[in-house]
């Protein structure tokens, strides 16, 4: 699949979704997809599956590195949940091209103001105990 968008574009897709990832976890589904969607102009589903291919291979293989190193990871517990992610997937992909473009869209959207609303809420809370 060839895409209009520029070589540049995709360079700083993919810079912000690493560093982002790096710091916070995220990246794919919260920065790339949006990002392929709106600036890039592709459709939904094209969105989330090159999201998943672009992530396939280095799934933040240089921040895991470093956490490692400093001793924040638990590989038995990133082994498990790496499987069932891996079922998940597959699960979830079904779903999802069972969708049509703006339904799909429209989860997204809800997911993250479900979740965006969930992280806003447990920070004040901590932010209130902690002064």
């Amino acid at each position: 699949m060839t895409t209009p968008a520029p070589f540049i574009l995709f360079v700083c897709i993919g810079l912000a979704a690493g560093v982002a990832s790096g710091l916070f976890g995220i990246g794919g589904g919260v920065l790339i997809v949006p990002a392929l969607i709106y600036l890039a102009g592709f459709s939904e589903h094209s969105a989330i599956g090159t999201s998943l291919a672009v992530l396939l291979p280095p799934v933040g293989l240089g921040a895991v590195i470093e956490y490692y190193r400093q001793g924040q990871v638990d590989l038995p517990a990133a082994l498990i949940m790496a499987v069932a992610l891996l079922l998940g997937g597959w699960i979830g992909a079904l779903l999802a091209n069972q969708l049509s473009g703006p339904h799909l869209r429209l989860g997204f959207g809800l997911f993250l103001l479900g979740l965006g609303c969930y992280v806003v809420f447990g920070a004040v809370q901590s932010l209130a105990h902690s002064g």
